[in-house]
This record gives structure tokens, sequence and C-alpha cells, in this order.
């Protein structure tokens, strides 16, 4: 069964001064269980709209959207989901202990569970020696990683988290990946929107990108960087011991190991230079906007 699975789903609104708005346009998309899924587009995307859908937000103007095979506009969808919004809410009075207690009697966990999976998560997130002050005094950086220990507490079989490395420093994002990272090991579904493709490429095992509300590119990440290869750098010391660096293309590497090892070099490293996933991304983009306009 496919963790979330979207059939010609739409979404229009009135924006300014009453004009039509088209959010989504017959976007279709499956996520298997147990995958992590990276969901691109730049700013109005639709992103935040497909996420709003399917964490019963919003709802839909045609098509369907399912959540383990339970439709989105049942309230039963959501009871394997954890999710983190793009700008958190949280009770700025409440501090993180009350935040994860009250959520976990939400969702009917035991005392014992919830004093003790709080402990683990608050230290996790690194948010243990801070889990008694109110939340009004933390910064933007940990009121996110709250917000995340929040949609982590239940143990849910899907996460969806809109923006997930917002306000993080570089150890905060690292720590993130690591729980992404931890949550496919543990045969969890993350499905997550970002801006940052270097996160894309550390974690991802496919991504979709959305421009204009319509996807225009649905790629296996590992096979999208190894097709991506455009040639090599071949670090190599001559037979006087200098050190030298090249960029060969791929077509000729064959031919310039060849002639590097008969004339005495030796090898030291030989790396793929590859187009990054920030250069598909854009690329993708420009090439969606210039058919849609």
């Amino acid at each position: 069964m496919n963790a979330i699975e979207i059939k010609g789903l739409s979404k229009t609104y009135r924006g300014k001064r009453g004009a039509r708005v088209e959010a989504l346009v017959d976007l279709n998309l499956d996520v298997k269980a147990g995958e992590v899924f990276g969901f691109l587009g730049p700013n109005g995307a639709g992103k935040s709209t497909t996420i709003k859908l399917l964490t019963g937000q919003l709802r839909l103007n045609s098509g369907c959207a399912m959540l383990f095979g339970v439709q989105v506009s049942d309230p039963d969808a959501r009871l394997r989901l954890g999710y983190l919004p793009e700008n958190p809410s949280l009770h700025g009075h409440m501090n993180a202990w009350e935040h994860l207690r009250f959520v976990g009697q939400i969702h009917g966990l035991d005392a014992q569970r919830i004093k003790r999976d709080s402990q683990q998560i608050l230290e996790l997130l690194e948010l243990d020696k801070d889990a008694k002050r109110p939340v009004k005094g933390y910064s933007k950086g940990m009121t996110q990683r709250l917000a995340l220990a929040v949609a982590l507490l239940p143990d849910p079989d899907l996460l969806i988290l809109d923006e997930p490395m917002s306000g993080l420093d570089p150890l905060g994002r690292a720590l993130v990946k690591d729980i992404i990272r931890d949550a496919k090991g543990r045969g969890k579904t993350v499905f997550f929107s970002t801006h940052i493709t270097s996160d894309i490429e550390a974690v991802c095992d496919r991504i979709g990108i959305v421009v204009r509300g319509r996807l225009c590119a649905l790629e296996n990440v590992a096979e999208l960087l190894r097709e991506g290869v455009e040639g090599y750098l071949v670090r190599y010391a001559d037979k006087l011991g200098c050190q030298h660096e090249d960029l060969i293309v791929r077509d000729r590497l064959r031919e310039r190991l060849d002639s590097l090892l008969a004339s005495g070099a030796t090898l030291d490293a030989i790396e793929p230079h590859r187009r990054d996933m920030e250069a598909y991304f854009l690329q993708t983009v420009k090439d969606a906007e210039a058919c849609l306009s």
C-alpha cells in the first residue's frame, strides 16, 4: 500500500481583487510506504497547498487524496500521521513538557509512555535543558525543534514536514536529517518540502518538482545524480612527485588514465564531477516556466 496517493488533485481559490488562482492543477503523485520523498518548487508553486490538503486543513476542489488508503476527508486518515507546519503555532505560556504531555493525551498515550518518550525526544532534539521554560522565550530554531518533537511523539507511520529545516542553523539541519534517516530505517514514510537542495541529495529516495501547481518532474535521486556525472576529477602525482588535478570529461577518462599510468604517474583519487541537484532544479523550473508562459 502507498503511504500517499494523489489522483487528479486540483485546488483553486480567490486571490487579490477576486482573481481566480489555480494553486494545483491535476496533480497525480504516489509516495511509497517506507520512502523519503522530497517535494520541491519555487515560492507559490503549490507545495504548502498540497500539504494542507493532505492534512485536512483545506478541502479539495476535484480529484482525491488518500493516506494509507483512507480519504483525507476522513479524520481516520490522520491517525498514523505526524505533521510539522511551515510556521508552527505553539502556546507561548506552556513549556515543552506541557506541550508534549498535552499532545500525548490527545493521542491516547498512557502517562508513563508520554514521560519516557518525551524525555528521549527532548534529548534527541537538544531541548531537554530548556524543557521547563515557557515557549514564548524560545528562538525560532527552538520553536521549530519543539514542533518537530510534537510530530514525533506518537511515533507515526507517516511524517509530513513543511520546510522542516526552516530557521535552523547547520547543526539543527544535520540533526533533522539524522531524524529523517532514522525514521526511514524504522520503516516510516517521510514527505517533506524544502528549498535546500543539498538536503534532498542527502536523505531523499525520490523527488517531485512542482511549478505553478503542476508536477513537472518526478525522479529517483540516486539515478538522477548518477546520470548527472559530466566528468571526473583525477588527482595524481607525476613521476617527479609533483601533485596535479585534472578535470576529465567522462568519454575520455580511460584514455587519460592509460596515458597517466604510462607516464609513470601515481593516481591518488578519482572523483565524479556532476551537475548537482540545485542545477537540475533550477533548469527544471526554467523549462517549466517557459512552457507555461
